[in-house]
């Protein structure tokens, strides 16, 4: 039986991370660091991988992680999409490891994974940030819109012949422009004559890659719930706090009735993203489903919740200062984000034996 609660293990991570997203992450000081160098904080991203020792929650205890499951990663991702924090968790900590994991012992990939499970070092998937679990991925060295790929230590590369670990500065990583600046994206080229190690033959890298972006899939879910949740609970405030006629103008009815139904579609968004986290975390044969239940619906709710945000602020929320927006453009890059809402409804149709949908 699924369980969609929380334990206490899971409810004390979260208060460590989100405590520490609190003093370091305030999504009100995001803008002002988009307008630097870059909202990347590598002391941030040394803290919450080293010290609390999320990077390593979906890594055994045996390769140096901590052995634990989906369940605690997604917990650690509803923080994160709270506060956009601009870290390379989702592509490293849960694509990328759980590639190299898919692959099962694999004396290539065991140091590497001791690496990232303690934050020493950052990897991804060097494949388009859209692509979806089952969907085509390039092989010919070339790939567009990697995400973190700017950031990262380790490429992991399919070719032709296999899966492949590349030193990230034999490559050509050229940053692209994105929409969301705390996700950075860039044009990765890996020539076949770099360098690299080799961690499996072909079949053994296509299910692997299919297990690392099903799990991206899965808990890119709990990300959308996070941002979801701070974007109501930031309208709500406003509104209450915010008078117009001597009166809040959370008290007007229509402005009620948008926050319930906002709060409805949270709610359910919740639902499904435990429970595809769940799914994963128990290696259920229906964690294809619970997946493609969950990015169809958490996608759509993230994006409504964050438009509502930035409307229920009224000019305040048009404004550069206020994080509004911020949180409305990761909402919108996350309904591209290993898969489209398209990819996993057909996902879906297939998976229950129904007529694809109509575009």
């Amino acid at each position: 039986m699924t369980d969609l609660l929380y334990s206490e293990t899971e409810s004390d991570l979260r208060a460590a991370v989100r405590a520490l997203l609190a003093d370091r992450a305030d999504p009100a000081t995001l803008p002002a660091r988009l307008e630097g160098d870059g909202p990347y904080d590598a002391e941030l991203w040394r803290a919450l991988a080293g010290e609390i020792g999320a990077a390593g929650l979906l890594v055994p205890e045996e390769l140096g992680g901590q052995g634990a499951s989906h369940r605690e990663a997604a917990v650690v991702l509803e923080e994160l999409g709270r506060a956009v924090a601009p870290l390379p968790y989702l592509t490293s900590s849960v694509v990328a490891t759980g590639t190299l994991l898919a692959l099962g012992p694999s004396d290539p990939a065991a140091p590497l994974l001791a690496d990232l499970a303690a934050g020493r070092r950052t990897a991804v998937l060097a494949v388009p940030l859209t692509t979806g679990p089952g969907g085509p991925v390039p092989t010919e060295g070339t790939a567009t819109a990697v995400a973190d790929a700017a950031l990262a230590d380790v490429l992991l590369v399919p070719r032709p012949d296999g899966l492949y670990a590349v030193d990230a500065a034999e490559a050509a990583v050229r940053p692209q422009t994105p929409l969301d600046l705390t996700r950075p994206l860039a044009t990765v080229t890996v020539t076949p004559t770099a360098s690299g190690t080799r961690l499996a033959d072909a079949d053994a890298s296509r299910a692997a890659v299919r297990a690392g972006l099903l799990a991206g899939a899965g808990l890119l879910a709990s990300e959308q719930l996070g941002l979801a949740e701070w974007c109501l609970e930031e309208a709500v405030r406003h509104t209450r706090t915010r008078h117009q006629f001597n009166r809040p103008i959370g008290s007007f009815q229509a402005l009620k009735h948008r926050m319930a139904e906002l709060w409805l579609e949270v709610t359910g968004a919740r639902a499904a993203a435990r429970n595809a986290a769940d799914a994963l975390a128990t290696g259920s044969p229906e964690a294809p489903l619970a997946v493609a239940v969950a990015q169809a619906y958490c996608a759509r709710v993230a994006v409504h919740a964050a438009e509502e945000c930035v409307q229920l602020h009224g000019g305040t929320g048009m404004t550069w200062e206020h994080p509004a927006h911020v949180h409305l453009k990761r909402a919108k890059a996350d309904q591209l984000a290993y898969g489209a809402a398209g990819h996993h409804k057909s996902a879906l149709a297939a998976l229950v034996d129904l007529p694809a949908p109509t575009p």
